[in-house]
């Protein structure tokens, strides 16, 4: 049971890191204008979900924060806290699961739709390489947008986080913001921006691995989404340790 698990682990392990291959092989023969269109798909799609979910969890956040250290702690250092949670865990990593359940989905679905009507083929036939054409564009975007919805997660939810605290914490803007520009070092940010870029990496080459592996007819089209939504959250959650642990460990 457990070795033919781990074999076809290790073959899907194998096709993808080919895939990953193939796909940047042709980094220098990028195509503009489908480069372009991915941007504006991962940026201009994803903005308002990102700043509605980055809001809500930095009043969250605030109030939690709050909670735990009343007591213990002058909540003028709301602003420390939220400011050291916010740019090294959740902004990087909301952000990431949201890209994950939005992009990786659309990716996933997409390509998984072109496999299975033959189109991948199709353009094989026609001298067009799949892998330059549709992957590369999608990864090279997807890995350059990231780190800026991170940063852009990051100002919503430290922003919303300090409105919270002033309207219902009775906390001044001015003690909040001091508090946290005390306490932020630059290493704290730019680990989030560093887990924005591997986590856009690991979102779009998984999601377009599951939709070139995908099987024929709806039912493959489908678990092709589903497996790219859940591969791309668990590896994002798994390298979210790792690249915690090395830089904050």
């Amino acid at each position: 049971m457990v070795v033919p698990f781990l074999r076809e682990a290790l073959r899907h392990l194998g096709a993808y890191f080919l895939m990953v291959y193939y796909s940047l092989s042709g980094i220098t023969n990028l195509k503009k204008e489908e480069v372009l269109r991915q941007l504006e798909f991962f940026a201009i799609s994803s903005l308002f979900i990102v700043a509605l979910a980055a809001s809500f969890t930095g009043m969250v956040t605030s109030i939690q924060s709050a909670y735990q250290i009343r007591g213990l702690l002058p909540l003028d250092l709301l602003g420390a806290g939220v400011g050291k949670m916010v740019t090294i865990e959740l902004g990087p990593v909301l952000t990431a699961l949201i890209l994950a359940g939005r992009a990786g989905a659309a990716i996933a679905s997409e390509i998984a739709t072109m496999n299975v009507t033959d189109q991948l083929d199709a353009m094989e036939v026609m001298g067009i390489d799949p892998y330059k054409y549709l992957i590369l564009p999608r990864v090279f975007a997807g890995t350059l947008v990231t780190p800026l919805l991170v940063v852009f997660a990051d100002f919503m939810a430290i922003l919303s986080s300090a409105v919270v605290s002033n309207i219902v914490l009775d906390v001044e803007f001015s003690a909040f913001f001091r508090s946290f520009l005390d306490f932020f070092y630059v290493k704290d940010f730019l680990g989030g921006i560093l887990k924005g870029l591997i986590f856009g990496f690991i979102i779009t080459t998984v999601s377009c691995y599951t939709g070139t592996t995908s099987r024929e007819g709806a039912k493959g089209v489908g678990l092709a989404t589903m497996r790219a939504v859940i591969y791309s959250s668990v590896f994002v959650l798994f390298f979210d340790y790792i690249i915690g642990s090395l830089i904050y460990g």
